[in-house]
Formats: structure tokens, C-alpha cells, sequence
């Protein structure tokens, strides 16, 4: 669960702050080069865990995990708070302006909590009409509440079930080697292609949507024609090129879910997606997957039931080709005004006799 926590909160930030800092023409690249950290990953775990584990113990996997994951650790709570566009923070920090003389240290206290209170006070109303925002926009639901859920949907199942049914399907010896490195390769392969594609055709969102419908139905084909095989070779070969068709999305995907949005409104917009995909995706798709191979008890037919879910995916995302998409990643949000009153006589900003205000 803290992991969960961890996680959601990186995700929220990481994506916005890149995008923020990556070149206008490069901007899914960037996000592509972050993402395919995630499917490489979870390949590097299942090399890892089932090296360790059947060499030492399946404990000295996890001692090993949490030792390498402790820098970070520190890290990501030594480092300096980001300072993303639009955000509440940057627009308190851009619109403080206070002179030598203007105010004192006790007085500048006594308005930084006022300020801090009313703005707690607002924060259950302006989550309310964030989330309400995200929720009637098209795109976004389109994007994330359909298109992204059943394609985590699948992944999460070959996540958990994939090396079980290899082997049961097609023997393979090591079947977590055997996929922990065909995800390695097509995970960098697809996720990078994916993102250089997209900005090669000058990045927007009706272009994010073809290429996530196009790769994700010619991922669903060569998957589904690998578990129609019965040469292993032949598995390899077409699952191999279906990962990498359906990795190209991930890039897209998160581009879509940053700009459909208006800045401010972009952490919450990948808070909201890391927690649907997992809700409503990868969480219930392995235990249902296991119930559906309990009731039928044949692995190809399971394997080909939950792949035939990723034309379902590429359909919905189909749908958001003919939606209207406008870039909102450069509105500006209008800000919430607070006025305090300062009534010694002294400009707020030296050399400007005009009436002043504090603005949060």
C-alpha cells in the first residue's frame, strides 16, 4: 500500500514536470524515455526474482529490492519541491510581493496563515469541480476511463498469468526469463518508437489517437495469432512484435492524458488515471482471468479471451479520433484573488505609489 502511495504520487508529478521541461518538439520522446522504465521494470523483476529466487531464497529478492530502492528514497524526499506551470504554488510564490519596509516578520506571519487557511477551506470545493471537469471531458473519460482500463486490463493479466501459460501451453523451460526479455527489448523498443513516431508527425491529440487505436489493434493481431501457433518459435517471434506494437502506446496515452487538460489541472489528470488503470485494469484482471481458466481449464483458449479485450481497446481509442481535441496544455487558468489590506501607508513595492494587493 505504501508503495501504492509512492508511486501515485511520483506518477502525478514526474509526467507534468517533464512535460514542462522537455523542447517543444520533443516532448513525447521525453515522456516515452520515462515510461519505458515501467514494462522494463517489471521484465528486469521477473529476470531478477526468478534468478534470486531459485538460486538463494525468494526473501533475499526483496532485501535486495528495498536496499536498491533506498537512494531514491532519500532523495525524492531530500529534493526540492517542483514547481510545475500554473500550479497554486508557483502562482503564491509569483504573486508575492513585498517590500523591505512594508511589513513586518509578525505580520507577514499573520497573512501567510490566513492565506493558508482560506486556501484549505477552498480545497474540498475546487477538488469537487476538478474532478468534475475531468470527468465531463470527453476526451479524458475516452482516453483514461475506457481505452486506458482495458488495456491495462490485458497487460496486467499478462503480467501475472503470461509465464504460467507459456508453459503450459508451449513447455518452455524458465518461461519468467523467457518473458522478463522478449518485455525488456520490445518494452524500449515499442515505448521509444512510440514517442518518436508521435513527434515526428508533430504532436497533438487526433494524432495521439491514431497512432494509440492503430498500434494497439496491430499489437492485438500479432498476439493473438502468437497464442494461435503451436511452434514455440513461432510464439516468440509474433508476441515479440505484438509487445512491441502495444508498448508504442504508452507514450500517446500519457500525452493525451497531459494536454486534454489545462495545466493546473494536469497532476490530478495522472493521479486520476494511475488509480483508475489499476482499480478497474491490472487489480481485477488476473483474479478474473484465473476464475475463466477454472471454468474452461485451457490456457490458449484464456490467452486468446483476454487478448481479444485489445481490439476492444483500439476501437475506443478509434473513437477519440472523431472527438473534438483542442491542445489545452497552454490555457491559462484564471487565479483565485485574495486581498489583504495594509493600512501603514508604505507601497507594497518600492517605487510604485499605485493602491496595492496581495494576491494568492
Amino acid at each position: 500500500m505504501l508503495v501504492g502511495v509512492g508511486e501515485a504520487s511520483f506518477i502525478s508529478l514526474a509526467a507534468p514536470f517533464i512535460d514542462d521541461s522537455a523542447p517543444v518538439s520533443q516532448k513525447t520522446a521525453w515522456l516515452a524515455m520515462f515510461y519505458m522504465c515501467i514494462p522494463t521494470g517489471i521484465a528486469v523483476g521477473y529476470v531478477y526474482g526468478g534468478f534470486v529466487g531459485s538460486q538463494f531464497n525468494w526473501r533475499y529478492a526483496f532485501w535486495g529490492e528495498a536496499l536498491l530502492m533506498l537512494p531514491f528514497a532519500v532523495f525524492g524526499f531530500a529534493f526540492e519541491p517542483l514547481q510545475l506551470k500554473d500550479s497554486e504554488a508557483s502562482k503564491l510564490h509569483d504573486n508575492i510581493l513585498v517590500g523591505a519596509d512594508s511589513m513586518s516578520v509578525d505580520e507577514l506571519k499573520k497573512t501567510s496563515k490566513s492565506v493558508n487557511i482560506h486556501n484549505m477551506l477552498n480545497q474540498f470545493s475546487q477538488f469537487a469541480e476538478d474532478m468534475k471537469a475531468l470527468l465531463v471531458d470527453k476526451v479524458y473519460a475516452v482516453n483514461i476511463f475506457a481505452g486506458y482500463i482495458a488495456y491495462n486490463f490485458v497487460i496486467g493479466a499478462y503480467s501475472y498469468w503470461g509465464p504460467k501459460a507459456g508453459y503450459n501451453i508451449y513447455h518452455m523451460e524458465n518461461a519468467d526469463m523467457m518473458f522478463g526479455g522478449i518485455t525488456i527489448v520490445c518494452g524500449i523498443l515499442g515505448t521509444l518508437s512510440g514517442g518518436f513516431i508521435l513527434d515526428r508527425l508533430s504532436a497533438s491529440i487526433y494524432k495521439a489517437f491514431i497512432l494509440l487505436s492503430g498500434a494497439t489493434c496491430l499489437g492485438a493481431i500479432f498476439c493473438f495469432l502468437a497464442f494461435c501457433l503451436r511452434s514455440l518459435y513461432g510464439f516468440i517471434v509474433f508476441f515479440a512484435l505484438g509487445e512491441f506494437f502495444v508498448f508504442a502506446t504508452q507514450a500517446p496515452v500519457n500525452y493525451v492524458s497531459l494536454h486534454c487538460v489545462k495545466p493546473s489541472l494536469r497532476p490530478l489528470s495522472m493521479a486520476i488515471s494511475t488509480v483508475s488503470i489499476h482499480i478497474f485494469g491490472d487489480v481485477p484482471s488476473s483474479p478474473l482471468i484465473g476464475v475463466l481458466q477454472d471454468n474452461i481449464n485451457n490456457w490458449r483458449a484464456s490467452a486468446l479471451i483476454l487478448t481479444s479485450i485489445l481490439f476492444l481497446a483500439a476501437g475506443i481509442w478509434f473513437i477519440g479520433v472523431s472527438l473534438h481535441s483542442d491542445d489545452a496544455s497552454n490555457d491559462r487558468s484564471e487565479s483565485q484573488v485574495c486581498t489583504v489590506t495594509v493600512d501603514n501607508g508604505t507601497p507594497l513595492l518600492y517605487g510604485n505609489g499605485d493602491e496595492s494587493s496581495y494576491e494568492a
